[in-house]
């Protein structure tokens, strides 16, 4: 009997050996899914910043773009709103005699 305790003894600590393997593969693999977890969170948070950053870029470059053209806008509206003011106070006396006639003519 003395050599199946020995062998039931040798078994017991085998399994506990096995047993503790086993658990620390699973701690170790815990372990290193924590730390894929957080690199994969930290390259998210990092890739949302730049993509970010790209987009405001963007955004100032297009609002810059688009108060240039306004500003532009302005000045052709403001150049053309002169001419025509200019010629209004060379002809209006013309324009008015035109307008003048046309509301007289008599129609058939």
């Amino acid at each position: 009997m003395d050599s199946m305790e020995t062998i039931t003894e040798k078994l017991s600590e085998i399994e506990k050996a096995a047993s503790a393997i086993v658990e620390s593969a699973e701690e170790k693999k815990h372990s290193l899914e924590q730390g894929m977890q957080e690199k994969r969170n930290q390259f998210d948070a990092e890739l949302e910043a730049k993509t970010q950053e790209k987009l405001e870029k963007i955004r100032t470059g297009l609002q810059t773009k688009m108060n240039q053209l306004l500003k532009e806008q302005e000045e052709q509206n403001a150049k053309a709103i002169e001419i025509l003011k200019v010629d209004f106070q060379r002809h209006h006396t013309d324009y008015a005699k035109k307008i003048m006639a046309r509301i007289t003519e008599v129609k058939n």
